[in-house]
């Protein structure tokens, strides 16, 4: 079950573990042919998206990981609440996190 394999995947973005996030993408990929696309908006960690919950969790390496595997037309789109990433992290003032810039230079 694809829900089964994606379980713990907030509290591995929480804990900025890249490599086990990288694993758990990967995994998905080969088991159920999806794509981060395919089931971010899908994943919810308390309420926020998987990169908002970087954002919140400091996880920079996480983040950043997400926001490159992420296209950016998705990037651009509004989420569940109707802001876009960036409207939102404007918003919480964390325009000044590494994952801000690799945001911005993306979209």
């Amino acid at each position: 079950n694809v829900n089964d394999a994606l379980a713990n995947i907030c509290t591995i973005v929480k804990a900025d573990d890249k490599s086990e996030l990288r694993k758990k993408m990967k995994k998905v990929q080969s088991h159920y042919k999806l794509k981060l696309q395919d089931y971010y908006n899908g994943v919810s960690c308390g309420g926020d998206s998987l990169i908002r919950t970087a954002f919140k969790a400091n996880a920079v390496e996480a983040g950043t990981l997400l926001v490159k595997k992420m296209p950016k037309s998705q990037l651009n789109a509004p989420e569940q609440d109707g802001k876009t990433l960036r409207a939102w992290v404007a918003e919480q003032n964390m325009m000044d996190s590494p994952i801000a810039d690799v945001l911005n230079s993306r979209i």
